[in-house]
Parts: C-alpha cells; sequence; structure tokens
C-alpha cells in the first residue's frame, strides 16, 4: 500500500525548515546505509543527532501527531527520528530495500521498519529528475510531490531515486514500526476505516446508518485487538 499525505506541513514550515537545513552540515550520504545500500547511494545528508536535525524532525512529528490520514494508514507504533537528505548534480540512489532493523541513535531501543516514508521540501517544477520509484506486484510508482508533502511505503519495497539533472531535491526520510506488521492486513483495516468515516459523514441523520457505523467501527477495533502488536 502507498499512500500519499497530502500537506502535511504547511507552506511556512517548509519554509522555515528550508532555512534551518540550509545552514546545516551535510555529509556523505553513505553513513546511514548498510552494505549493498552504500553501493547504490550517492547523495548528501544532515548527521544523524544534529541540532537542526533534532528541530526540524520534532516540527515532523508533531505535524504527524495531528494528522488523521497517518494514523489511519500507518497505525504507528514507534517511529525513526527522520533524517535528511539531498541530491543534486546528477546523484541518485539505486535500486535496494531498506534494513530491516533500525536501532535508535544513542538509546538501546530498536525498530522494525514496517514503513518507509519521504517528505518532500521542494517542489517539483525546482528540479528535473528524483522521482522517487517504489515497486510492488503492480509495477513502478513514481512519486514526485509538493513540497510540504509525504508519501508512505512498505519497507519491504524495492525502491531508487532516479538521477538529479537539474536543482536539488530536498527530503526528509524516516521509518515506523506499525501497531500491524502485514501489510495487507494494514491495508484493510485502512480501507475499512476509511468506509466508516464516509458512511458516518454522509448518513449520519439516519438512525439505522448510525447503528451500521457503530457495528462497523466495532469490527475495525476488535480486528485491530485481535492484530496489533504492542
Amino acid at each position: 500500500m502507498l499512500i500519499t499525505i497530502p500537506d502535511l506541513l504547511t507552506s511556512a514550515q517548509v519554509e522555515e525548515a528550508r532555512r534551518l537545513l540550509d545552514s546545516a552540515e551535510w555529509v556523505d550520504g553513505r553513513v546511514t546505509a548498510g552494505h549493498q545500500s552504500a553501493r547504490a547511494k550517492d547523495n548528501q545528508q544532515i548527521p544523524e543527532g544534529h541540532p537542526v536535525s533534532r528541530q526540524v524532525g520534532e516540527m515532523i512529528l508533531l505535524a504527524l501527531g495531528q494528522n488523521p490520514l497517518f494514523h489511519s494508514a500507518a497505525l504507528p507504533l514507534r517511529i525513526f527520528p527522520p533524517l535528511f537528505n539531498r541530491y543534486s548534480g546528477g546523484q541518485s540512489f539505486g535500486t535496494h530495500v531498506d534494513n530491516a532493523i533500525r536501532q535508535f541513535p544513542g538509546a538501546p531501543v530498536r525498530i522494525r521498519t514496517d514503513l518507509s516514508a519521504t517528505l518532500f521540501f521542494e517542489d517539483p517544477e525546482n528540479y528535473d529528475g528524483g522521482e522517487l520509484c517504489v515497486e510492488d506486484t503492480y509495477g513502478v510508482h513514481r512519486v514526485k510531490l509538493p513540497a510540504g508533502s509525504m508519501v508512505l511505503y512498505p519497507s519491504t519495497s524495492l525502491h531508487h531515486v532516479t538521477p538529479v539533472t537539474r536543482g536539488t531535491r530536498l527530503c526528509s526520510f524516516f521509518w515506523l514500526q506499525s501497531m500491524i506488521r502485514d501489510d495487507g492486513k494494514r491495508s484493510l483495516l485502512f480501507d475499512l476505516d476509511l468506509g466508516i468515516q464516509n458512511v458516518s459523514r454522509e448518513l449520519s441523520e439516519h438512525e439505522a446508518a448510525r447503528k451500521s457505523a457503530v457495528q462497523l467501527t466495532g469490527v475495525y477495533h476488535n480486528l485491530l485487538r485481535q492484530w496489533a502488536e504492542m
């Protein structure tokens, strides 16, 4: 399941984040890559734990906490502190799969990477290339979103970033562990949740419809209770 979260950050938040990120120290992006990924990775990153990374990361985490679509799609248990990368001058990231387990920096906490996230800080018209290409059984999905918008996709997916041939691609990326490990079950719950919301909005004045919405909500929570890992 690939889900777009539009306008996670406001234009003012994007502008502030860009100002902070432009002032930060950038290093070779291979510092966070696994053995295989390092061979395919050509970009720059802000070091983990950098003050700017923490400051902008807290902005992102606060926005995620207030976004109903994100919670419905991800059912998050733990979120890895956001990281930041940029591509320019032909830089790219070849096809790879994300590491299954990540260690929280400076803490004895590990995360199973169920979902990967990319949040864009540069509008598509300001750079050429730089599409995030995510492969699944339906083909290759090419993603290049407006500044402030984010995409969620299964961390099990093969994916790559195409070369940036003009301008700069600036993004945050991170991973999360969901309460629902299985992507298929998570997709079913997401569709059910959206259906409940639609029924509740459109038929709220009818007693029978309200009862149906309550019943469907009960099914949702009972499935969540059965499948969730805490």
